[in-house]
């Protein structure tokens, strides 16, 4: 039943409107921005920066206007466990070159995506995700131990950041444009019954694909000289590496021993869920969630921490969140007392609303206990030293219950039911689920 607004309507709505209260506060609100007139400075008395257990870390990384937040964190994580083994803390590894070939590997899987779908109509749901997602520098955590266990690591002087790496949009928007024409030419040739002609295609366009990143980009190096010093000032120096040795000789790491814990109350707990649409490699690491109630996902990132590892983990950074200050406290804004309503929702609800998403990565490198109690947690972000205390953030617990998704830890940290769904068969989700 439509309902169109009446005059008479409007005439009400500004009669309730007028009072002092609402005088004053629009004032306020108007003169310094919604989020600043509902500040709530108290939230500093709690977020002090000293934490009980921390990761030795230094410096940050700036993903600046790009979408590789999942590709800084994860590579943050192994940054630390070089820094830690090799006593070289502010030793960095290169964005740009997994980048690189997440573009290359990312345009292979559509065009798989593309043909396999070639029967459907261009209006249908998933053809239309497939579409969707073309040319998107967004990622998981799985895509980025995909490119790693394949291409290796290089350091950030092997190559390093580019105009086009720190600001993706001109790529990402060429890419795209053309990855959705050579669709509609895939998708012709699959409906004529031209196999080989739709294989020529693929390869050429992939050559395309190969061309424009590189361009934009350049090309990643195949071998390099690894040299650096470490916290003594000592000089290392390693000749003549491919960056697959280089992660094979410096890593005892593997991706394997990972699993990706998850809140999403919104889906049913006890099981271990996959998202096929997000893959980014042929034969990677599948994207897999184990969706275990909020205590899990607390204890296993605590016990990482405690031994020394950082860890990567997925959230929702807009909400209640300060850059200036690097708060993350669900106190942080009060706006619903700004404008008098309540919009207060559970997590499921958010969830199943578009409300709450997975729209950043991060990296836990510190925690604050109190008789096992967390008062809060020391957050790495990949925005610059420019935000937060010289670029890290410091997040309430109550924070983590609510806008924390996902974790990644080792399966040493899980419980042996845990263990057992994690290698267990998941089950897949829809390209518009709520976890995507």
């Amino acid at each position: 039943m439509s309902h169109e607004l009446s005059l008479q309507e409007i005439e009400k709505f500004r009669n309730e409107f007028d009072n002092s209260r609402n005088a004053v506060v629009s004032r306020a609100a108007m003169r310094s921005g919604v989020l600043e007139a509902s500040f709530n400075s108290k939230v500093e008395e709690r977020l002090n920066d000293v934490f009980s257990v921390e990761v030795d870390t230094d410096n940050v990384t700036n993903q600046k206007q790009s979408g590789r937040c999942w590709l800084f964190s994860t590579l943050n994580t192994l940054r630390h466990n070089f820094g830690k083994k090799y006593k070289a803390k502010n030793f960095t590894l290169s964005q740009a070159y997994n980048f690189f070939w997440d573009k290359i590997e990312r345009a292979n899987i559509f065009y798989d995506a593309i043909i396999e779908s070639a029967d459907k109509p261009l209006d249908d749901r998933t053809v239309q995700a497939y579409l969707g997602f073309a040319g998107a520098d967004g990622g998981q955590w799985a895509m980025a131990a995909s490119l790693v266990k394949k291409y290796g690591v290089v350091p950030t002087y092997a190559m390093p950041e580019s105009f086009n790496t720190e600001h993706t949009a001109g790529l990402d928007d060429a890419l795209a444009r053309k990855e959705r024409k050579d669709a509609l030419v895939l998708r012709k040739l699959v409906k004529a019954g031209k196999s080989e002609e739709v294989e020529r295609a693929r390869k050429q366009f992939l050559s395309e694909v190969y061309r424009m990143t590189a361009i934009a980009v350049g090309e990643p190096p195949k071998t390099f000289d690894l040299e650096y010093l470490d916290d003594d000032k000592k000089l290392h120096l390693d000749k003549n590496l491919t960056p697959v040795e280089f992660f094979n000789k410096y890593w005892d790491i593997n991706f394997d021993d990972y699993v990706c814990l998850t809140n999403a109350p919104d889906h049913e707990y006890g099981k271990l869920y996959s998202l096929p649409f997000e893959d980014n490699i042929n034969g990677g690491t599948p994207i897999t969630f184990l969706n275990v109630p909020m205590e899990y996902l607390r204890n296993a990132a605590i016990d990482q921490l405690k031994d020394g590892e950082s860890v990567w983990f997925g959230n929702d950074v807009l909400k209640e969140m300060d850059r200036k200050s690097g708060f993350l406290d669900t106190e942080l804004y009060k706006t619903d007392e700004l404008f008098d309503i309540d919009t207060e929702m559970t997590k499921a609800e958010r969830l199943a609303t578009g409300e709450g998403q997975v729209s950043h990565a991060m990296t836990l490198v510190g925690v604050d206990l109190d008789k096992g109690e967390v008062r809060k947690w020391k957050v790495e972000n990949s925005w610059g030293d420019k935000s937060g205390r010289k670029g890290y953030f410091t997040m309430s617990d109550k924070w983590f219950e609510e806008f924390v998704y996902e974790v990644v830890v080792r399966k040493d940290f899980l419980t042996d039911d845990q263990k057992q769904l994690a290698d267990s068969i998941p089950t897949p989700l829809p390209a518009w689920d709520s976890l995507a």
